[in-house]
């Protein structure tokens, strides 16, 4: 239907992530819906792929299926497609469109025209042109070398065009490129080289995190701390040698990860093990002995033994280490002296006890065990990684780090904790955390308990989450960590929140704040903070019955970032007129009893001034209506709304002049209708679909009448 799309969410789903065998689930599980459906497979790089998928696609037997696949192999189009007709060859810009994109990238504006502003560089632009063939790709690229550059004078455009040529012995399209893209990587200054072949390490996903990349580039030496590697990704990003992108909608710092082109990876990983620098162990991969490589990654295809893990490396030198998939205990080695970072997120099968020897890595500087659910607890052993800056455990089952992390004076970022908290295994399981281990199911809990002692952690820039429930002592101590930037807790009560709200004093430096209770009334715990609340805190995440907001909140002129879960506050005009006042407020997201659900959620005129991302999450809870009122956000560009009803009404979205999209997911529950109202399942399904396709045309009627011509992005329920 014209502006509107059904799209799957990847923030929970990660389609662009997902193999043959878990596509093909998600598929069947659609099977059902009987939808009109846009399947695009981008960038198909074998047959094999497509047989193996295909069964799939004829098993949905739904007419309105429509199926795009690009790829960069002819035999690939002609065995997918057995229509000549439907094959399509993309062509390259045309010479306007491509002079433009160019001009755009070197001098980084839309307004230069070369033919005035440099007259004398028109025929070494043409030249450089015919090399790119139109494609946008290494005109980019190209573009981003030369804007770089010093000066722009015809003397350097000539050289460039010069050393291109000579290279180019035969002039397939693909490898005409190829030679272009090469001369930007040789353009790149000797620190961006290094983070850029690094990245090959990541082959087996599509988008790479900014934090994790940036992270293993201060712990592998090629920076000196985070925020020089924050500019050495945005440098990349400004050569178009890496695309930003944003996975998270209210991500503070706008692009937090980052993909690589076909072509660009290519060379990326030719490069990387032509300098022996990353080795990847896969299933295909020679197994003759590679030599002094520094950077190990281990495929999730690969299916080799210990014998020959050694004999195909020399483990001697390895300096950092990732495995994808499976994990088996002989990756990691007594032989690895001197490796620096080890990466195991997400590896399935990682126990606790794999780990015990640890220790005996000294030279280790990052640690990532995130996602790794099998994981209860860290061994001793742990403190003596003297050099160790970032732990990241998060997402696993660990409930309490042990005494030795306190010896850790180098760590930097210590991050734990889950999404949300089980309260009463933790508290089970929490006296002994090695012992869980034997528990039959998954435990996670939102916040991890530290030993005392932690203070002596001076270097300390993120610790998130702690748990506070038990021990006051640990607030005094957090006090003491002057160069703390984030900072997430759990477990905030009337015993311990004036010793909390002090703590918070002490803290200059803060920039971010997570604070998660079951306290029935987390507005008085956190009413003290009125005497010196952070003034330099851009984030603030409160979960936890507030009743009202806390007045110290309207006086942060500096908060970008708020995100309010079970608060349930009460005058809904009041509070949004303080949240709508801060100067500063871009990202707003509002979930779950955020405010009372009695009344309605009003946006009131003149307010949010500077809002970009409205996110509204209500999947436990109805909302009764949500309101709009004209010059309300007049810079909002987002709107997310995930909610669990039909029975939301909308007013107002006509009134956003700066409204770009909005995405809608609405879950119905089909059995409820079934049990309530006496219906059969077919026509409790039908029923939902009705409700459901009246809160879609409720919304696209409304942008209809917004000029800013908004779409509308329905997320698929599967």
């Amino acid at each position: 239907m014209k502006g509107s799309m059904d799209f799957i969410d990847d923030s929970n789903t990660d389609i662009a992530l997902m193999g043959v065998e878990d596509l093909t689930d998600v598929l069947l599980m659609m099977r059902s819906q009987e939808k009109s459906c846009l399947i695009v497979l981008d960038g198909l790089s074998s047959t094999m792929e497509w047989d193996e998928i295909l069964p799939t696609f004829l098993a949905m037997r739904n007419p309105r299926l429509v199926i795009v696949i690009t790829t960069r192999q002819e035999d690939i189009a002609k065995h997918c497609c057995r229509k000549p007709e439907c094959i399509r060859f993309l062509n390259g810009l045309e010479e306007e469109d491509a002079c433009n994109l160019f001009t755009e990238k070197v001098f980084k504006n839309k307004t230069t025209d070369l033919a005035m502003h440099y007259p004398e560089l028109v025929q070494a632009s043409k030249l450089i042109l015919d090399k790119c063939n139109g494609v946008p790709l290494a005109i980019v690229t190209i573009g981003g070398f030369l804007a770089e550059q010093p000066t722009k004078s015809v003397m350097e455009w000539m050289k460039l065009i010069e050393r291109i040529s000579v290279e180019m012995v035969m002039d397939p399209k693909v490898e005409a490129v190829k030679t272009v893209l090469m001369k930007s990587y040789d353009g790149l200054p000797y620190y961006l080289k290094s983070c850029f072949l690094y990245m090959s390490i990541f082959f087996e996903g599509r988008t790479l995190s900014q934090r994790r990349l940036v992270h293993r580039w201060t712990a592998e030496g090629y920076s000196q701390d985070t925020s020089i590697a924050d500019m050495y990704f945005m440098e990349l990003v400004g050569r178009s040698m890496i695309l930003a992108t944003q996975t998270s909608l209210c991500s503070i710092q706008g692009a937090d990860s980052c993909q690589l082109h076909d072509l660009i990876r290519d060379i990326c990983m030719a490069k990387a093990m032509e300098e022996n620098l990353v080795f990847r162990l896969e299933e295909g991969c020679s197994l003759n002995t590679q030599g002094a490589v520094c950077h190990l990654a281990i495929s999730r295809n690969w299916d080799g033994d210990e014998s020959q893990l050694e004999t195909t490396v020399d483990l001697s030198h390895v300096r950092s280490l990732m495995v994808f998939g499976k994990w088996r205990p002989f990756y990691i080695s007594a032989k690895m002296r001197f490796l620096r970072v080890l990466d195991l997120e997400g590896a399935k099968g990682l126990a606790g006890h794999h780990l015990e020897h640890i220790g005996e890595h000294l030279h280790l500087r990052y640690i990532s065990l995130r996602g790794c659910d099998g994981v209860y607890y860290l061994p001793d052993s742990v403190g003596c990684l003297k050099q160790l800056e970032t732990l990241d455990i998060k997402y696993t089952g660990i409930l309490k780090l042990p005494k030795t992390i306190n010896k850790l004076t180098k760590l930097c970022y210590l991050k734990a904790g889950n999404e949300f908290f089980v309260g009463e295994e933790q508290l089970i399981l929490s006296c002994c955390a090695p012992l869980a281990c034997c528990t039959t199911g998954p435990v996670r809990a939102y916040a991890v308990k530290v030993p005392v002692g932690i203070a002596k952690l001076k270097s300390l820039h993120t610790l998130r989450s702690v748990h506070l429930e038990w021990e006051n002592v640990i607030i005094e101590e957090i006090k003491c960590l002057t160069s703390l930037r984030k900072l997430g807790v759990f477990g905030i009560d009337r015993g311990n929140s004036l010793e909390f709200c002090w703590a918070l004093s002490g803290l200059c430096s803060l920039e971010s704040l997570s604070v998660h209770s079951s306290e029935r009334d987390l507005y008085d715990c956190l009413q003290g903070i009125v005497v010196s609340p952070p003034e330099k805190l851009r984030t603030l995440k409160l979960h936890g019955w507030l009743r009202k907001l806390p007045k110290w909140i309207m006086v942060l002129q500096n908060l970008v970032k708020i995100k309010l879960e079970y608060t349930e506050v009460s005058g809904n005009v009041r509070a949004m007129q303080a949240l709508g006042n801060l100067p500063n407020l871009s990202i707003l997201k509002l979930k779950e009893s955020a405010f009372q659900n009695e009344e309605p959620i009003t946006f009131q005129s003149g307010l949010f001034r500077s809002l970009l991302v409205l996110e509204l999450v209500y999947l436990e809870v109805e909302v009764e209506s949500l309101v709009f009122e004209e010059t309300s956000m007049p810079k909002l560009e987002v709107l997310s709304l995930r909610l669990a009803d039909c029975k939301t009404s909308f007013s107002g979205l006509e009134f956003l002049p700066s409204i770009k999209e909005v995405q809608l997911c609405v879950l119905v529950n089909p059995m409820l209708f079934a049990m309530e109202e006496s219906m059969t399942e077919e026509e409790a399904e039908m029923e939902a679909e009705r409700r459901e396709d009246k809160v879609k045309e409720d919304i696209r009627n409304q942008l209809i009448s917004n000029k800013n011509s908004p779409i509308l992005k329905v997320q698929l329920t599967i």
